[in-house]
């Protein structure tokens, strides 16, 4: 235990410290939060497994801090759930499940067309690698934006569009990833296509993590009229969310979908919602920049020599699909100039939830029944692991840039001073 919190306290420190560097190059904090978590992890000074400096943290590894992570997400759905006002939405309107549902269904046919191609590192199986890349390439990162938006204060059309969709992406993407990943098993051994493992176990669990989250942010709204002081209603949403997290994990549930529901109820039943949810804003920070920090280390560079045309097809294809997706869905919606032409770039990064896909996909019973098949799902996961690389390092600062260009993010804090400029300035005027 006293080896992790010294590896937990070097963690902070060094996110802390690369802040300051992005803030030199005018870069987001999120992407120093993650470049911080790949000095510090195996891939250089292998920190946590035993490298040049000794190791702090020996066998378990990253795996000591899945629990943080877990909770992070868990509050990073929280507060993306806590934006879902009735009132944003109706304004909105319809225009978020469109938008929504036209970029995930145009990015899964862009990338699985894409992958039917390519056969050469997968010639027997193609068909369903197709699949589970197409569905997986869905899912996006709501963390790494939510962090963009927050740090920078931005404000418009095309943010009041972003959170809500990114929200829903996830929802939609776990529909779709569970009907690919049912056809891909089907596929890669020649079953049967039941109704059962195609329709009803996603819709089973959509539905039940979606009335669990419902009914734990009544409950939230309702304990908060006998609890009035700031620290007791603190105390009130951690305690949400952490049942929350703990339920999806023992009932098999997705934990975005439970507190997101979780903080969409509680806003909608709170009039004071916004007030009580910038309680949870101030103390949250140190547990997000943890959780990028591990997701850092958790990069694996190892990866890149095995990727393959595949991985590179796949990058290209889901950004173009995410972009194009998306300008579309704003075109059908006619909705603002702007909304149109940069949503789909902030709708990038992706990680946790492709990740946990991927993972799926490698425990596979039915995948795992011959080396050909253990081949097809490595090469999934290798997949994804590049991506998330390559978009969570890239994507922050394409989504800052974006909402910079959408006039969506104040001039002020978009360029902030940068700590050498400001150097030299003092000495000019010390001479």
């Amino acid at each position: 235990m006293f080896t992790t919190l010294i590896m937990i306290g070097l963690a902070m420190v060094a996110g802390l410290l690369l802040t300051r560097v992005m803030k030199i190059f005018n870069l987001p904090n999120v992407t120093g939060y993650l470049i911080a978590g790949l000095l510090i992890g195996p891939n250089f000074w292998n920190l946590v497994t035993g490298g040049s400096f000794g190791g702090l943290v020996t066998e378990q590894g990253l795996k000591d801090f899945n629990i943080i992570t877990t909770v992070a997400l868990g509050f990073i759905a929280f507060s993306i759930g806590g934006e879902f006002k009735l009132a944003t939405i109706k304004k909105l309107g319809a225009k978020i499940i469109v938008i929504t549902l036209v970029q995930a269904f145009v990015t899964v046919a862009c990338v699985m067309i894409a992958m039917m191609f390519v056969r050469r590192d997968c010639p027997d199986y193609f068909v369903s690698r197709a699949l589970l890349l197409g569905a997986i390439a869905a899912a996006t990162a709501p963390a790494a934006t939510l962090m963009v938006v927050r740090q920078y204060k931005a404000k418009g059309p095309v943010t009041d569009t972003l959170l809500p969709v990114v929200a829903f992406d996830d929802a939609v993407g776990l529909i779709i990833f569970s009907v690919c990943f049912a056809l891909a098993e089907v596929f890669a051994v020649g079953g049967a296509i039941t109704a059962e493992a195609v329709v009803l176990s996603p819709l089973r669990e959509i539905g039940l993590s979606l009335a669990i989250g419902a009914a734990l942010g009544a409950v939230l709204a309702l304990a908060c009229r006998f609890f009035k002081s700031r620290d007791s209603r603190l105390m009130l949403m951690v305690c949400a969310v952490i049942l929350g997290v703990g339920l999806s994990q023992l009932l098999d549930l997705s934990s975005l979908l439970v507190c997101m529901m979780i903080g969409a109820v509680f806003a909608n039943m709170r009039i004071d919602s916004v007030h009580v949810l910038t309680h949870v804003e101030k103390w949250t920070p140190p547990l997000f920049m943890l959780f990028f920090v591990i997701s850092g280390a958790d990069l694996k560079l190892d990866i890149l020599p095995k990727v393959g045309i595949a991985g590179m097809v796949y990058v290209l294809v889901r950004a173009f699909g995410k972009y194009f997706g998306a300008f579309t869905g704003a075109a059908i919606t006619k909705s603002e100039k702007p909304v149109r032409n940069y949503l789909g770039l902030t709708l990038l990064p992706q990680a946790g939830v492709a990740i946990g896909m991927a993972q799926m996909v490698a425990a596979s019973p039915v995948l795992s029944e011959n080396a050909e098949l253990t081949a097809l799902a490595d090469q999934v996961v290798t997949v994804v692991l590049f991506a998330t690389l390559v978009y969570e390092l890239t994507g922050p600062i394409v989504t800052k840039a974006a909402l910079t260009a959408a006039g969506e993010i104040d001039k002020a804090s978009s360029k902030e001073r940068r700590p050498i400029a400001m150097l030299f300035r003092r000495r000019k005027k010390a001479k």
